[in-house]
C-alpha cells in the first residue's frame, strides 16, 4: 500500500512509527477520494429537474474505492488487523452518510442541496469517530480566519502547526507535520496533512473576497495554490 503515500513528513517520531504513518496517508487518501465523488457530482445532486438520481452510498463508496485505488483491487492480505478495522469503519460510515440523504439528493424542485464536499466530509468524519473513536479519529481544519463551521475549528496542537510550521515561509509545501503528543490524556501519534486551494476550491473561497457563494457564506479571497485547510489524524495508542 506503499503507492498511496501522499507526501513527505517532519516531526518527532519514532522509526517503528512508520505504520501509522502509512495508516494515517491511508484514511486522508480515502477521504480525499470520496470528497472528489461527490464534487464530481455536484451537479447532479443540484439538478432541480431530477428526483431519484441513484447516487446511493454503494456507489459513492464503489467510485471512491477506484479512484483511491488507481482502478487496482485493494489488496486486504497487505492491511494490519488495526488497519482493516479503520478502513472498513471509514467505508461504513460514507456509505451511511450518503444514503442518510438520499431525501435531499433526490428532492425534486430544489437546486443547491447544501451536500458540498466539506460537508460530507465532515459527516463521515463525525460517524467515523462514532463508530471507532476509542482507535482513531479524523477531522478536517484549518487556519482559525477560513473555518466556517465552528466544528472544524483547530484544536491546541492543530493551531500550533498550522501557525508555526505550515503558514511559515520556509514550509516545504505539501509537507506533513506528525508527532507523539497525549491527546485527552492518552498517548497518541499525529498527523496533520496541508491541503491548498484547487481551481475548482475557488468558487466558493476564491476572489472577490466577501462575496456571497452560492452556500450562502462570503468567499475568504483566496488564490490557486494557497493553504486551505488540513487533514488531522490521530491514532490512539
Amino acid at each position: 500500500m506503499a503507492g498511496f503515500a501522499l507526501c513527505v513528513l517532519a516531526g518527532l517520531v519514532a522509526a517503528d512509527d512508520n505504520g501509522d504513518v502509512a495508516t494515517g496517508e491511508r484514511l486522508a487518501a480515502f477521504l480525499r477520494a470520496g470528497r472528489s465523488v461527490i464534487s464530481s457530482h455536484q451537479s447532479l445532486i443540484n439538478d432541480a429537474s431530477i428526483g431519484k438520481k441513484n447516487l446511493t452510498g454503494q456507489r459513492v463508496a464503489d467510485e471512491a474505492l477506484e479512484i483511491f485505488s488507481k482502478g487496482k483491487p485493494v489488496p486486504d492480505d497487505q492491511f494490519s488487523q488495526q488497519d482493516k478495522q479503520l478502513f472498513d469503519a471509514q467505508l461504513a460510515a460514507l456509505r451511511e452518510v450518503v444514503d442518510e440523504n438520499q431525501k435531499m439528493i433526490d428532492a425534486k424542485g430544489v437546486g443547491f442541496k447544501g451536500f458540498i464536499p466539506a460537508t460530507f466530509a465532515r459527516l463521515v468524519n463525525e460517524r467515523f469517530e462514532e463508530k471507532i473513536g476509542d482507535h482513531a479519529k479524523m477531522k478536517v481544519t484549518a487556519p482559525t480566519d477560513l473555518v466556517r463551521n465552528r466544528k472544524a475549528l483547530p484544536d491546541k496542537w492543530e493551531q500550533q502547526v498550522i501557525e508555526g510550521k505550515f503558514l511559515s515561509a520556509d514550509w516545504p509545501k505539501g509537507q506533513s507535520f506528525v508527532e507523539e503528543v497525549e491527546t485527552d490524556g492518552r498517548k497518541s501519534f499525529r498527523m496533520l496533512i496541508p491541503e491548498y486551494y484547487s481551481a475548482s476550491c475557488l468558487t466558493c473561497h476564491g476572489q472577490p473576497k466577501g462575496e456571497i457563494d452560492i452556500s450562502g457564506y462570503p468567499k475568504e479571497g483566496g488564490s490557486e495554490g494557497e493553504l486551505g485547510g488540513a487533514i488531522s489524524i490521530t491514532l490512539f495508542k
